[in-house]
This record gives C-alpha cells, sequence and structure tokens, in this order.
C-alpha cells in the first residue's frame, strides 16, 4: 500500500501559461492596438523592458473601450492542452491551486471560477462612466507582487514554502519561480529556462512527471 503524498500548493501565471493567449493583447485587438501591445509585451517577457512600465504603456491603449469586452474576450480565451487534465489531478489529490497573473481580474476572476480555483491576483483596470480609463487601478502585479502573493497563498493554505510549486513563462514570474519550493517554465522565454528548477513544454500537465508530482 503506497503512502499519500504530501500536499503541495500550485500557483500558477495565467497569460500564456494557464491559457494560450495574453488578455492584454486581446483586449487590444478591439481597441485597433493590437501590434503595438504585441511588441512591448514580447520585450517585457524577454525580461529588456520593467514590467511596470510596460503594462502602463500597454494598458494606455485600451483607453474608450466599453467594458462589455471583457465578456467578449472572456469568449476568446483558450485554455492550454493539458490544463483541464493538470487541475483534475490537483484536485483528486486535494492539492490547493492558486493563480497570479499581471493580467486582468476581470477576465481572471470569471476564468478562476469557471474552474474551480478560488485563490487569484491580478491587475484591476480603472473604468469610468462604463469604459476603460487607460490606467490600472491600484497596485501593479510585478514580479515582487507574485512572489509576495505566492507566500500569501502558502500561508493561507498551510503549506510550507519549500512544498510550493510554481509555474511561469516570462520574465514577471522569475521571482516567484524563485521563491517556491520548485520552479516550472512552461513553454518559456531563454531567461526564465535558464533560472527555473524544470523546463515543460506543450502541455501543461507535463508537469506531472516532475519530481514534485511523483
Amino acid at each position: 500500500m503506497s503512502l499519500p503524498r504530501p500536499t503541495r500548493l500550485v500557483v500558477m501565471d495565467v497569460d500564456s501559461t494557464l491559457i494560450t493567449q495574453e488578455v492584454v493583447e486581446l483586449l487590444a485587438q478591439h481597441a485597433g492596438s493590437r501590434a503595438e501591445v504585441a511588441d512591448i509585451t514580447e520585450r517585457a517577457m524577454r525580461g529588456e523592458l520593467d514590467f511596470t512600465e510596460s503594462l502602463r504603456a500597454r494598458v494606455a491603449t485600451l483607453a474608450g473601450l466599453p467594458v462589455s469586452v471583457f465578456e467578449a474576450v472572456l469568449a476568446e480565451v483558450v485554455v492550454t492542452p493539458g490544463a483541464v487534465e493538470l487541475l483534475a489531478e490537483l484536485d483528486r489529490r486535494g492539492w490547493p491551486v492558486g493563480l497570479v497573473s499581471g493580467g486582468f481580474v476581470e477576465v481572471v476572476g470569471p476564468l478562476a471560477d469557471r474552474l474551480g480555483i478560488p485563490r487569484y491576483r491580478a491587475n484591476a483596470l480603472e473604468v469610468e462612466h462604463g469604459a476603460l480609463t487607460g490606467r490600472v487601478a491600484g497596485e501593479v502585479v510585478d514580479r515582487a507582487v507574485k512572489a509576495r502573493t505566492l507566500r500569501e497563498f502558502a500561508a493561507e493554505t498551510g503549506v510550507p514554502l519549500e512544498r510550493t510549486v510554481a509555474i511561469g513563462d516570462g520574465a514577471n514570474d522569475l521571482d516567484m519561480l524563485a521563491t517556491a519550493g520548485f520552479g516550472i517554465a512552461f513553454n518559456a522565454k531563454p531567461v526564465v529556462c535558464a533560472q527555473a528548477d524544470a523546463e515543460v513544454r506543450d502541455r501543461l500537465d507535463a508537469v506531472l512527471d516532475l519530481p514534485p508530482f511523483a
């Protein structure tokens, strides 16, 4: 008879990790600024631009979009292959899951609810008179906030930090991956792969073959 696996906390990035797209680019498509935003996103994920500065520049192009755009973008979101299977296995084991995103809570929240994930943190977009102002409301979820959130989720769930697993793809995830007991680069940029404990591509449930899940 095998012994039960000790509980682990798994914290994931959202854009280009849990889902295949970048939500800010989906929003930008509706604003007519996708090419400009995609270029800034790519440079930020490679670590060439400060994340907060790049986020504010991308969000500025969204000014004037009606809040109804969130429902439209949520319908366009594609969950990464293997994500549903991974979440089902973690649920079977009773392992808590959290999401922490440099994207937007207006999309991350409903997505998390749909997938049965109770813990999440993401940026909020400022709205006035039913339209986006082009500004972020409140604290920006940058790499330091992501790492802090991982610690907070660990404290909330009673899982020791050394038994946490973080999964991400961009430079904004580096502090979170370093803080976790085990950091996984998923379809990640070279700067992230070089600093992670392991690298996985294509299917998200491929992480189940790594040591923390064995």
